[in-house]
């Protein structure tokens, strides 16, 4: 794997939107939360371009990533935020020149799939974690989650445990492996494509949102059908937020998980803080872990160099 470069004071990064259409007033009031780090902050120059529920056209939107790919002062990617349309413009990349050009990439839910992507394409470590206008431009964006940040300054091994709020253990065991993973939708959304999640002995991240217990049913059920989840060396359940069912009667979510990981004989680890929640720890991806029920713990190793 690769580990892109940590970043230093003074350096600059770029914000694009490979997804839906960032609320601007949110965007450029969250660019001040980098400038406190001592980092300057370059939009791409089509981020406030609207087409429906898109930031801009795919051509637009691809033009902008690649331009602050290529782009040597830039040291990191940051995105805007999520929404939907990454995986529009994901054969449209040039994977070579991200392996040439090594930075940080750092986002969540639909940059699952540009996770995804760059990892199994290039060797790159990337990190899911919050972003602009969806979560640092709010007023209850938390200083746990902006302390997040500090691991791309340096080299940290981050331990996550139940000092962030309570875990649930559904398989009992231990486990190391890659940490792969992210929003559940997304990674369903790439079996069957060129970018088709590998799950192989790797520990394996799981959130979303807005999802009621059906629906996470029928995507665990995908997952598990393409030999997904007996192929993993274990599972970390983040957050699944307003997953409350609208119908009844129902399942209950806690009971989903049961009947999908109860018998795969593998430790499985729910209530991680990680996705569409506060706080919001950030991950890197790609990065070797370690999974153990009997702590209840999560040891990720560092994701820069």
């Amino acid at each position: 794997m690769i580990h892109p470069p940590r970043l230093q004071t003074g350096d600059r990064i770029g914000v694009v939107a490979p997804a839906g259409p960032p609320d601007q007033e949110c965007l450029h009031q969250a660019v001040s939360f980098f400038e406190k780090m001592g980092l300057n902050v370059q939009l791409g120059k089509n981020i406030e371009k609207v087409n429906g529920y898109l930031a801009g056209t795919d051509k637009e939107r691809t033009e902008d990533l690649h331009h602050m790919i290529i782009n040597p002062e830039i040291k990191a990617i940051i995105f805007a935020r999520g929404g939907y349309g990454t995986a529009r413009i994901a054969s449209y990349l040039d994977y070579t020149c991200i392996k040439r050009n090594p930075k940080v990439y750092w986002g969540y839910s639909d940059i699952t799939y540009l996770h995804t992507a760059i990892r199994q394409q290039t060797g790159l470590i990337t990190f899911h974690g919050p972003m602009l206008a969806s979560d640092i431009a709010k007023d209850n964006f938390d200083h746990v989650s902006a302390s997040m940040f500090e691991q791309l300054f340096r080299p940290i091994t981050y331990t996550y445990s139940e000092q962030f709020g309570p875990l649930h253990v559904f398989v009992e065991g231990e486990a190391t492996g890659m940490i792969v993973g992210g929003n559940l939708s997304l990674l369903v959304s790439s079996l069957g494509t060129p970018f088709e999640i590998d799950t192989t002995n790797r520990l394996i991240l799981l959130e979303d949102i807005g999802e009621e217990p059906y629906r996470v049913d029928s995507m665990l059920n995908q997952l598990k059908l393409a030999g997904k989840l007996s192929s993993a060396a274990g599972f970390m359940l983040g957050d699944f937020a307003d997953a409350k069912a609208k119908v009844t009667p129902s399942l209950s979510m806690n009971a989903v998980f049961q009947s999908y990981f109860s018998n795969l004989n593998k430790p499985v680890i729910a209530g991680f803080k990680m996705g569409h929640c506060l706080p919001n720890l950030a991950i890197p991806l790609g990065v070797e872990g370690y999974l153990s029920t009997g702590n209840k713990k999560l040891i990720a190793k560092p994701g820069v160099q």
